[in-house]
C-alpha cells in the first residue's frame, strides 16, 4: 500500500500500519467478492487506490473530522466513502446504509475482519429511515458518492442531519446545472448551500468537488417522499 501512503502524506494523513493493513485486506475482500456480486467496475490495484480510498478521504482536506462525530453515509455500495474515512478516523461513529441486502452482508464481513467497532452496516432506504426518528435528524453529518442528482440526494440525505450539521456531496466537475436545479429542494429541506470544494487527487488530474451543504432549518415531516418518488419528481 506505497501508493496509498504516499498520497496520504500529500494529503497530510500519517498512516499507521495497522491502517494500511486494513486498507490492504479491505481491497483483497473486494476484489474477492467482486468475482461473486457486482460491486465495483474499477479492479486495478493503482486504479482503487486512486478512485476509491483517496477519492474517499479526500473530505479530510475540506472538512473537520477528528473527534466523536455522527456520520451516516447513504448509497454506500461496496464502502465508500465510510469505510476507508473509519479507517483512517476511527473516532468517528459510522453507519453505513445501502438498499441491497446482499452488499450489507458483504460490509458487515468487512467490517468484521478488519476489527472496525463504532460503524455499522445498515438494510434499508434512505426513505424509510430518514423518517425513523432513531435516526432522522442525528447525524453531525452525511456523505454520500452516490450517483444521483443534487435535488434527488438532498431529499435522500438532508433529514438525517441534525441542524448546524452537514450534507457534503462527492460530485465530478461541472456541476454548475445540477446546483441552480437542486436550489428549491435544498432550501426546502431545511439546508443552505455553503461553499463547493475543489480538490485534486493527488497525482492525477481527477478533480473532485464537495457539495457542503448546512442544515440551517428542520426538515418538514412529509420528507423525504415515500420510495421512488424523490428520483421521479425531485423538489423543484
Amino acid at each position: 500500500m506505497e501508493r496509498l501512503q504516499s498520497k496520504a502524506e500529500q494529503l497530510g494523513i500519517r498512516l499507521s500500519e495497522k491502517q494500511l493493513e486494513q486498507f490492504q485486506c479491505y481491497y483483497e475482500r473486494l476484489i474477492e467478492k467482486n468475482k461473486v456480486m457486482n460491486l465495483t467496475a474499477i479492479t486495478e490495484y493503482e486504479e482503487v487506490v486512486d478512485k476509491h480510498f483517496v477519492d474517499s478521504i479526500l473530505l479530510g482536506s475540506v472538512k473537520e473530522l477528528s473527534g466523536k462525530k455522527r456520520v451516516i453515509d447513504v448509497g454506500t455500495g461496496a464502502g465508500f466513502p465510510g469505510i476507508p474515512l473509519k479507517i483512517v478516523y476511527p473516532e468517528l461513529e459510522i453507519t453505513l446504509l445501502d438498499s441491497l441486502n446482499k452488499r450489507v452482508k458483504f460490509l458487515n464481513e468487512v467490517i468484521e475482519e478488519l476489527g472496525l467497532t463504532g460503524i455499522q452496516a445498515v438494510h434499508s432506504r434512505a426513505e424509510d429511515l430518514a423518517q425513523d426518528a432513531v435516526h432522522r435528524q442525528q447525524y453531525d453529518i452525511c456523505v454520500s458518492r452516490a450517483v444521483a442528482n443534487l435535488a434527488t440526494l438532498s431529499e435522500y440525505c438532508i433529514p438525517f442531519v441534525k441542524q448546524g450539521g452537514y450534507f457534503i456531496s462527492y460530485k465530478s466537475t461541472q456541476i454548475e446545472e445540477e446546483l441552480k436545479q437542486a436550489k428549491k429542494a435544498v432550501q426546502v429541506l431545511g439546508g443552505t448551500l455553503e461553499q463547493i470544494e475543489t480538490v485534486q487527487i493527488p497525482g492525477t488530474t481527477i478533480e473532485r468537488q464537495f457539495v457542503m451543504i448546512r442544515k440551517s432549518g428542520t426538515t418538514p415531516k412529509k420528507f423525504p417522499r415515500k420510495a421512488g418518488t424523490a428520483s421521479k419528481t425531485p423538489i423543484e
